[in-house]
């Protein structure tokens, strides 16, 4: 376990020769000059109902291929859906059937979610050097420019930097002593790799202004569910028999790191609302995530092996204090990219909601929660 970033490099191209895949490719490529033109719609409705059929892939089963097909059809879904003058109802049958037949392979939902928008969607301009800021770029993305890809490299580039402290998290997780001062040792490279991350993540004003973000990224990446715009939900043009669906939308809260760090290291979350919201984040994330994280909460006794001593104790509280700290600046971040920009008109898309986040939830107060429970479990 190292990191929740793919194994492989993400595919940018279709090694499958079909041309459904090659239209689906193209459409994916050419969203930002739709979405400015407001041609979207039109694009997709023009379609016949098998143009963008994942069937070549279902007898290749290419995981990466198969990755590379969700991403192309979250972000033309989205595009379809909130990139109009009024969020779309409806989502016509080319785009909604394969996307649902992928989704089903994958085990997530079909909605745009954070495998969708991070893990699967970048690649490094370099393959011979480190992922890193100046080496990865998006495979897609909605009205594209320095801002939007700036949001989605940061939070690729804070993927790649926990990979050690995934390491270690999940070997002190197994462990029933100190013996060897192996938990001594994976806390502190557990604050190592955080203080990267968190390096990384304030670095996201950079090159991502907030009102860019909030007026021209944000508006595409809102799910159904406790969606203001969408009270009805979306239907999926002739699947789940055709009864409206609600699925939260992409949120940094499906991201697995902080999940998994809380389970390894026994911070846990008082039962309410906020509790039951982080376990639904869950569905939206790969299932083989999912599956690690129940795992080291299970068996993981660190915080119980804290106790044995001061210097573990210190060392533990640093490890909360950069979660804490990490959490802290994603709160700060809402403030400033969301609450403050909240109250001028939006030029492009729709779906901006000003109280609730892009999951669906009142993300201050939770944001705030999550910080300060954080902080209440230092010994």
């Amino acid at each position: 376990m190292k990191t929740f970033l793919p194994n492989k490099d993400p595919l940018i191209k279709y090694v499958t020769q079909s041309r459904s895949l090659q239209k689906l490719e193209h459409i994916a490529s050419e969203l930002p000059k739709l979405l400015l033109t407001g041609k979207v719609q039109t694009t997709i409705d023009g379609l016949s109902k098998n143009a963008l059929s994942i069937k070549p892939l279902l007898k290749t089963n290419n995981i990466q291929e198969i990755n590379l097909s969700m991403v192309h059809l979250s972000f033309i879904a989205h595009a379809y859906i909130w990139g109009g003058k009024k969020p779309s109802k409806l989502l016509p049958e080319v785009v909604a059937k394969p996307w649902v037949e992928v989704s089903n392979i994958l085990g997530r939902p079909p909605i745009l979610s954070y495998a969708s928008y991070c893990l699967d969607n970048w690649y490094r301009i370099d393959k011979k050097q480190e992922i890193s800021l100046e080496n990865v770029a998006l495979i897609t993305n909605f009205l594209g420019g320095v801002d939007e890809d700036w949001f989605v490299t940061i939070h690729v580039c804070i993927e790649h930097a926990a990979k050690e402290a995934i390491t270690a998290a999940y070997e002190i997780s197994k462990l029933k002593s100190n013996k060897d001062n192996k938990l001594d040792d994976g806390l502190r490279r557990i604050i190592m790799s955080l203080r990267e991350v968190n390096s990384i993540f304030s670095r996201m004003p950079e090159k991502c202004d907030p009102y860019v973000y909030y007026h021209r990224v944000r508006p595409f990446i809102f799910g159904t569910k406790d969606n203001p715009d969408l009270k009805k939900g979306l239907i999926y043009e002739n699947q789940f028999k055709n009864k409206p669906q609600f699925f939260r939308g992409e949120t940094g809260a499906q991201s697995s790191i902080m999940p998994f760090l809380d389970g390894a290291l026994g911070i846990y979350h008082t039962k309410d609302h906020l509790r039951h919201y982080l376990n639904e984040m869950r569905d939206y994330m790969p299932p083989e995530h999912r599956k690690i994280i129940e795992e080291v909460e299970s068996i993981s006794s660190a915080k119980e092996l804290i106790d044995s001593s001061k210097s573990l104790k210190i060392k533990y509280n640093k490890c909360l204090e950069e979660i804490r700290r990490f959490r802290s600046l994603h709160l700060e971040f809402a403030a400033s990219y969301i609450h403050k920009q909240s109250q001028i008109k939006n030029p492009f898309g729709t779906g901006g909601s000003t109280i609730k986040g892009t999951g669906g939830t009142p993300f201050m107060k939770y944001l705030k929660k999550h910080r300060d429970e954080t902080e209440k479990q230092k010994k």
